[in-house]
């Protein structure tokens, strides 16, 4: 009995735990979005990644700028699109239908997850500071925030489920969560979110992610995880 409480109702209560925290900080922030609350912290925070007294100009050398681009491109549609199709590729050929379908279900939930928020929100994109990043959508939530956590932490939990060390598995998630971050993060440095917008992307891709694997995990869509090892003769 204390094996299967310890191996199936503490992980499963932990994210239930986790999403529903997720829904409220999401619908907190939506609320003082829309009443205009954040506006002066989103301000102040923005500029904090700016040259005192020069807007245009991000801190730091010319290449921290370049590098932030690169690192806000992984969370891009096309990069995530990429990764996801050869992800689910791989688990098709290896005869993994139900992970297959999973990884394409929740990924591809949320990328229609996030344009049905933005469409809902409409908010404006942020007007005192240059954009260093083409932008086309609204600006809450971030999508680069919510998709990068929602796929990269979906990955990172089928990872996960492939390795028997809790180290290797702590690293994994640990991985997607910063990488999760610091898309985030560039978002800002880029002037293209409000700080408030890559925030709410995050609780709404962290809540996407944790409710497709409580889900998976309740159908039994991801199978066992680790193979089992082989009987010992003799």
């Amino acid at each position: 009995m204390k094996r299967f409480l310890k191996s199936w109702l503490e992980p499963r209560i932990l994210a239930a735990i986790a999403a529903a925290s997720s829904v409220l900080l999401f619908l907190e922030l939506a609320e003082e979005v829309v009443e205009g609350e954040t506006r002066s912290v989103d301000r102040t925070i923005l500029l904090a990644f700016r040259v005192d007294g020069t807007p245009d100009d991000p801190l730091g050398p010319r290449w921290l700028e370049e590098f932030a681009r690169d690192v806000t491109a992984l969370g891009s549609i096309g990069v995530l699109t990429m990764l996801t199709v050869a992800t689910v590729g791989f688990l098709l050929l290896a005869r993994r239908w139900q992970a297959a379908l999973f990884v394409a279900a929740a990924t591809g939930g949320g990328m229609l997850a996030s344009t049905l928020l933005k469409l809902l929100f409409e908010r404006e994109r942020p007007d005192i500071v240059p954009h260093a990043a083409y932008v086309a959508t609204a600006s809450f939530p971030s999508g680069h925030a919510m998709l990068s956590a929602a796929v990269y932490l979906t990955l990172g939990a089928l990872i996960a489920r492939l390795v028997r060390d809790r180290r290797l598995k702590a690293y994994v998630l640990l991985s997607a969560a910063f990488l999760a971050v610091a898309i985030g993060v560039t978002r800002v440095y880029l002037g293209v979110h409000w700080p408030s917008d890559v925030l709410a992307g995050w609780a709404a891709g962290a809540f996407w992610a944790l409710a497709c694997w409580l889900a998976a995990q309740w159908l039994g869509v991801l199978g066992s995880g680790t193979p089992s090892r082989p009987p010992v003769e003799g």
